[in-house]
């Protein structure tokens, strides 16, 4: 007997998810555990593995489509079976969620299928994180899922190509567009109702949006008393002013508002203090270059920064802890998130795992290896969640000195700056030469951690950095 195939929540908080791509078409076999397609989360683009079999009879929602959880996106069943009961009971229940002020889902009638739910970010909020060990609960850091390629994604779309006989069709008083159309015009400032649709029934599709051309606006503006001259003298002289650029409308995806309503929950929420010193690296950068000689591979130095503040908390587990409401809860392990920004946009915060039984070499392998599943948006919620500390270094970019954000569930956050040679003094006062420093900023959770509290585990972690030899005693 056909059945639906509906959207299921592939990280902690998603609400709705994008197709990028179908792994199985129509009129193929599917087993459980096949992967079916591929879908933007708002965290990454994960695999949607398969839990039913049977043989793919229709697919319901295209690549580039959105679907919130629970909503159909394909039909399973025997092979050559009659699913237009079905098909009329999807379309059914995709107009009743545009009756009722949901996402409205636009399609082909006349083929009696539900196509692509309008665009829209899902709403922002805290979300229980994956859970790791027993009744520890953590929320779900602020990350970043990869941003669509939105150039592979109105294939639904123009695989019907059609005249376009209308300008912006109209059902129902909304102009027939795809998702992927209607964020295109968007970015672009371009009225939808404007653009000629060549899909199915008048549909704007993609291609459609890249290709329209607005009208030139009426140019039949008096000139000013007394501006000829000068105008003239501008003409004649090459030094007219280029017109000012125009105002840019850019969407906000489900990444963002994720980032968004996590960082406005956690500043809200947890009283937020800083505490900030100088470290001298001379002996950890050194330490580093030897290390590196010999291995022939460099370590990172976010891997020497991670090592170092395991070692610290692992001292101090007061710090590595997270307020639980009627309860502090210290964790057992020192998880380690490091935020890393995605080339199309966002953050996101790979974890390393135990990171104060481990040496800096394991660290280093495993941080490599997550730093390119969170490039490639191809992280996991566990490989993302639940970090119990977490460190941002803008030292690249030039940054000398910042504050940053807590990420929950952790009660701390490390902002790291670059290195700059500064002049030391002895305690005389008397100048003795220059040492590279770098300035390490401690964001505390008060709930969690007191300033004293703090202040100790921030001078411990200056002492393992300017003599990593401490991380033995």
């Amino acid at each position: 007997m056909a059945e639906k195939v509906l959207m299921i929540a592939l990280s902690p908080t998603m609400e709705e998810g994008t197709i990028v791509s179908w792994s199985k078409q129509e009129g193929d076999k599917v087993d459980t555990g096949d992967t079916l397609c591929e879908v933007e989360t708002d965290k990454a683009a994960m695999d949607y593995e398969s839990t039913q079999e049977g043989t793919l009879l229709k697919i319901v929602r295209g690549e580039g489509s959105s679907a919130k959880v629970g909503e159909t996106i394909a039909i399973l069943g025997e092979e050559g079976e009659d699913i237009a009961a079905l098909e009329e009971e999807i379309a059914q229940e995709a107009s009743a969620g545009e009756t009722a002020g949901g996402e409205a889902a636009d399609g082909d009638s006349a083929a009696g299928e539900a196509a692509a739910a309008a665009e829209g970010a899902s709403g922002a909020g805290s979300a229980a994180g994956a859970a790791k060990k027993g009744d520890r609960q953590r929320a779900e850091v602020p990350g970043s899922e990869a941003a669509a390629d939105a150039g592979a994604r109105d294939g639904a779309e123009a695989a019907q190509p059609g005249p376009a006989t209308q300008t912006g069709a109209v059902a129902g008083g909304r102009v027939k567009a795809s998702p992927l159309a209607r964020k295109l015009a968007e970015s672009r400032g371009i009225d939808i109702s404007q653009v000629p649709g060549s899909g199915p029934d008048g549909r704007v599709v993609k291609a459609d949006v890249e290709g329209f051309t607005p009208a030139a606006a009426p140019t039949g503006v008096a000139e000013a008393p007394g501006a000829g001259s000068g105008a003239a003298v501008a003409a004649q002289t090459g030094m007219v002013a280029a017109p000012p650029a125009e105002d840019r409308v850019v969407p906000v995806d489900r990444a963002r508002q994720t980032i968004a309503g996590r960082l406005q929950e956690s500043k809200n929420t947890a009283p937020h203090f800083y505490l900030k010193v100088g470290a001298d690296v001379s002996s950890l950068m050194g330490a580093r270059t030897r290390i590196n000689k010999e291995l022939g591979d460099k370590l990172s130095l976010n891997a020497f920064l991670i090592k170092v503040s395991a070692e610290a908390l692992k001292r101090h587990p007061n710090v590595n802890a997270s307020w639980q409401g009627d309860h502090i809860l210290q964790y057992g392990s020192v998880d380690v998130g490091l935020a890393v920004e995605q080339p199309t946009g966002g953050l996101i915060t790979p974890v390393v795992r135990n990171c104060g039984n481990r040496g800096v070499v394991d660290i280093d392998a495993e941080l490599k290896e997550l730093i390119g599943l969170a490039r490639s948006g191809k992280l996991t919620p566990e490989q993302y969640t639940g970090a119990t500390f977490t460190i941002s270094n803008l030292g690249n970019f030039g940054i000398e000195e910042f504050t940053a954000i807590i990420n929950p569930p952790a009660s701390t956050i490390l902002a790291v700056g670059g290195v700059k040679q500064e002049p030391v003094f002895d305690d005389g006062g008397n100048l003795t030469g220059a040492a590279p420093m770098m300035r390490l900023t401690l964001s505390c959770d008060h709930r969690v951690v007191d300033g004293a509290a703090g202040a100790r585990f921030l001078n411990l972690l200056k002492q393992i950095v300017e003599e990593p030899m401490r991380a033995l005693l």
